[in-house]
């Protein structure tokens, strides 16, 4: 019985610099890429098939299938393309990696592009992500110098700060210079991505942990986390009204109470949960009673809760549920782009509705509406964003029913005056992250 590492993407950030090519070459670093390209492709794409490596941005789709719908053999390019845009509300694990593990992104990078077939690799980085954008620039720099590249070209993009382009084809189309807006699919970018050529697109989680897949094996990684939906590690980001936010790397299957209060050090002041906003913004809500669920795709799915991008951002008993449904609400209705209809005016209706219910300027059947609102924009748009508005909303007002009941019966907020949404939706300080979030010891698990 061997334990498990205590981290596998931050593996090694705590004790050296790994942002020179020097320390990351002290742990090993770039060696797995070197029994890639030993590899056939074909080979290293079984790899991350047996490991079940799925996407950590959200969507939470097998990694290896995914590069199976690239085609082979054409007179088209193959493009590869790194989602580094992290603009989920709550996120801020790419921003880390990016911070303090460069070359395990770029190693990811190289493996990954030898799987497919692809010369150029694209970084599509968030434009407010400067310190990380130069950090991640000054180790491609070193990887280039050192020849580690060979014949692949990696450019770093710097986004101009749309949530939409979160969106893979809305970032395809920034990518070539146009406004970012999604794509009518199909076709899919793996036949007709950048430039109207074979791309594949993953998040910085993902393709930073391919090479931690290549070096354990595939079916030994398998055997981490909560198999065989989720397995493996991930980066869950705590914040809001909790004592310790931060980044920690745990595998799947850990429950949500483990995280916060064996993990971040329970609710902030001591104060009641009040409810926890899991996977971002962008999905349903998560009551107390809900919080000893493993957190694995089966184990949410079956409440119909959604891991999503890693956030856990908790909530205590002084918010007013229907000002952070309003918050959320005005999130996505500033960040539609306004090609789809329901998107468009959907949201603009959900703000105008969830202001009239926080003035208890609203009638009983207004707060029936919110939830027909809802459900006409779910499903209805080109990209998940319409159903990233709709979704939460609509789990507020079921889970938390009461208190928008409440907001009708007295004409205003029951809250009024100690209401606080502070700290939620808040970046973590960096620094905060670095020096109360250490990278956690995982439970033992077999590595045979």
């Amino acid at each position: 019985m061997a334990r498990s590492p205590a981290a596998l993407v931050l593996a090694g950030a705590d004790k050296r610099d790994l942002t020179s090519l020097e320390e990351y070459r002290a742990v090993g670093g770039y060696e797995t890429l070197a029994k890639a390209r030993a590899m056939e492709p074909a080979a290293v794409i079984e790899e991350l098939l047996a490991s079940n490596l799925r996407g950590r941005g959200g969507a939470f789709f097998p990694t290896g299938r995914k590069a199976t719908f690239i085609p082979t053999g054409g007179d088209k390019p193959v493009y590869l393309t790194v989602n580094a845009d992290e603009s989920e509300p709550g996120t801020f694990k790419d921003r880390e990696i990016m911070a303090r593990v460069p070359h395990r992104l770029i190693e990811g990078c190289l493996i990954t592009a030898h799987a497919i077939g692809s010369r150029n690799v694209f970084v599509y980085i968030r434009g407010e992500y400067l310190s990380e954008f130069e950090v991640l620039r000054a180790a491609c720099d070193e990887a280039r110098a050192a020849g580690l590249l060979g014949d692949v070209t990696i450019v770093i993009h710097r986004g101009a700060g749309a949530y939409i382009c979160g969106e893979e084809t809305a970032l395809l189309e920034s990518l070539e210079g146009k406004r970012g807006q999604p794509r009518t699919k199909p076709p899919f970018p793996a036949i007709a991505g950048l430039y109207a050529a074979p791309t594949l697109i993953n998040n910085v989680e993902t393709i930073a942990t391919v090479p931690k897949v290549l070096e354990l094996g595939g079916k030994r990684y398998a055997k981490l986390g909560a198999p065989p939906a989720s397995t493996g590690t991930r980066l869950y980001c705590i914040s809001g009204n909790v004592e310790r936010p931060g980044n920690y790397e745990l595998p799947h299957g850990v429950t949500v109470r483990h995280l916060i209060e064996e993990v971040a050090g329970g609710v902030a002041g001591g104060r009641k949960l009040k409810a926890v906003m899991l996977g971002g913004s962008s999905f349903p809500i998560m009551t107390p009673d809900e919080i000893d669920t493993p957190m694995d795709a089966d184990s949410l799915g079956a409440l119909g809760l959604f891991l999503g991008s890693g956030v856990v951002t908790v909530v205590d008993d002084r918010a007013c549920m229907v000002q952070f449904g309003l918050r959320v609400a005005q999130f996505y209705m500033h960040e539609s782009c306004g090609k789809c209809t329901p998107c468009r005016e959907g949201t603009r209706w959900l703000v105008s509705l969830l202001h009239a219910v926080e003035a208890g300027e609203t009638t009983q059947s207004q707060l029936d509406l919110l939830l027909s609102v809802c459900d006409r924009i779910l499903g209805k748009c080109l990209c998940p964003l319409g159903d990233a508005a709709a979704m939460p909303v609509a789990s507020y007002v079921t889970k938390f029913r009461d208190e928008f009941q409440a907001h009708v019966d007295r004409r205003g907020c029951p809250y009024a005056g100690t209401s606080t949404l502070d700290g939620l939706f808040a970046p973590v300080d960096q620094h905060a992250v670095h020096e109360h979030a250490p990278v956690t010891t995982a439970p033992a698990e077999v590595l045979a």
